[in-house]
């Protein structure tokens, strides 16, 4: 079977890319690979459902342009499509005094990000706000918003059927074998040659970056985010979303609470250490998945270094009191008995060989691939302007 591009894995970054390729060389066969039975059945099917703004993000680097570009043109695309949205926008809270020099910095990324309309907020005017919140100050970002991402999902798989792009179900890649002119992709049911391959595989996209890049650099280390859900009678309580102070030294946002686009509100993600790469249950344990997380250098490194939240974590996971407490950070009057168990979802966070947890996105190209192996939040934001900008490096192969 020939074509002239691959992608593996029909996540949203995965079929945005396909859209904008499509949309850019309509006459081109494209094929999407997924192992799964439909698309957007993990990362992208189990967030939170958030339409980030860009505040928390370096100026200049990739997460920052891809989030505010992505914003705008997912915006345009929810109207274009009549997908439901909500600009609903949020607050970042300052609990004690302490946080707030990192609560001024965010405030001038937020400025240098172009964000307007962002303001700081007394203890007074976060009150006007979310009532039952509380800080010592806090910023409101008007552009934050929600929506769901599964939906988006399946408008860009509509469009892409419509447009005569090919989606195969249940086909799961070995390898990406690149040859002189061209890659094959070699499937649990045939060999295909492309042109150009990309790697959208998600939680296992370093699985297949190796066939490229033996020695790579990083590797995927899965953390499961878990969440609870705001009791009907309880859901007053929160009006919009509502954010803690994140701590620099983590990619993660620490729980907070997110109204959802079709009613309700979700409270969480926490971070815990993943047994499985798909592993949203606390019961689920892959042996393989488990002993490449352990063993990878970076990793350990990570888990010295940070063991103590690790254990936090943990503690926060198996106790439900324990996640209360987090949360009356941010609102002081909730209580165990306001929430009731929610999903679940795992974060594909790339861990480098130094220790570092990667906190930008990160692309990588072969001969005739282009392989992501780092999108995590914001990416589902961003999906449309970061397929944008993989089409342009793949679309390099088709002469």
């Amino acid at each position: 079977m020939k074509c002239d591009a691959v992608i593996v894995g029909a996540g949203i970054v995965g079929l945005a890319c396909a859209l904008k390729l499509n949309l850019a060389h309509p006459k081109k066969k494209i094929i999407v690979l997924e192992k799964e039975d439909r698309a957007a059945q993990h990362q992208t099917g189990n967030n939170s459902g958030v339409i980030h703004s860009g505040i928390y993000y370096k100026p200049g680097s990739l997460k920052a342009k891809n989030c505010i570009e992505g914003y705008n043109q997912l915006l345009h695309f929810c109207r274009s499509y009549d997908v439901p949205f909500d600009i609903c926008g949020k607050i970042i809270l300052a609990s004690s005094h302490d946080e707030l020099p990192r609560l001024h910095a965010l405030f001038q990324r937020g400025q240098q990000n172009g964000l307007s309309g962002i303001r700081l907020l007394s203890s007074g005017e976060i009150k006007e706000i979310e009532p039952f919140a509380e800080g010592v100050a806090g910023i409101f970002v008007p552009q934050t918003g929600i929506v769901d991402y599964k939906r988006v999902a399946e408008k860009f798989t509509e469009l892409l059927l419509k447009r005569g792009v090919e989606i195969w179900y249940n086909v799961r890649v070995a390898a990406l074998r690149t040859m002189p002119d061209c890659v094959e992709a070699v499937t649990n049911g045939e060999v295909l040659t492309a042109s150009v391959a990309v790697n959208c595989a998600g939680l296992h996209s370093d699985r297949v970056a190796r066939n490229s890049f033996p020695n790579l650099d990083v590797r995927i280390i899965p953390f499961r985010g878990e969440y609870y859900k705001l009791k009907p009678h309880s859901e007053k309580l929160v009006r919009g979303l509502i954010y803690p102070v994140p701590d620099p030294a983590f990619p993660f946002l620490g729980v907070h609470f997110t109204k959802q686009i079709d009613g309700g509100v979700e409270a969480g993600p926490n971070a815990v250490l993943a047994y499985k790469r798909e592993g949203y249950r606390k019961r689920d344990i892959s042996l393989r998945d488990m002993w490449e997380t352990v063993s990878w250098h970076g990793f350990q490194k990570v888990a010295r270094r940070y063991w103590k939240v690790g254990v936090e974590e943990m503690i926060r996971s198996y106790s439900k009191k324990q996640f209360v407490h987090s949360l009356q950070k941010l609102v002081p009057s909730i209580k165990e008995s306001d929430l009731e168990a929610g999903g679940a979802g795992v974060r594909a966070q790339a861990c480098s060989r130094s220790g570092e947890l990667l906190d930008d996105f990160f692309f990588l190209e072969d001969k005739h691939v282009v392989h992501v192996c780092n999108a995590p939040s914001p990416a589902a934001t961003s999906s449309l302007s970061i397929g944008e900008t993989i089409a342009q490096r793949a679309a390099l192969h088709f002469s």
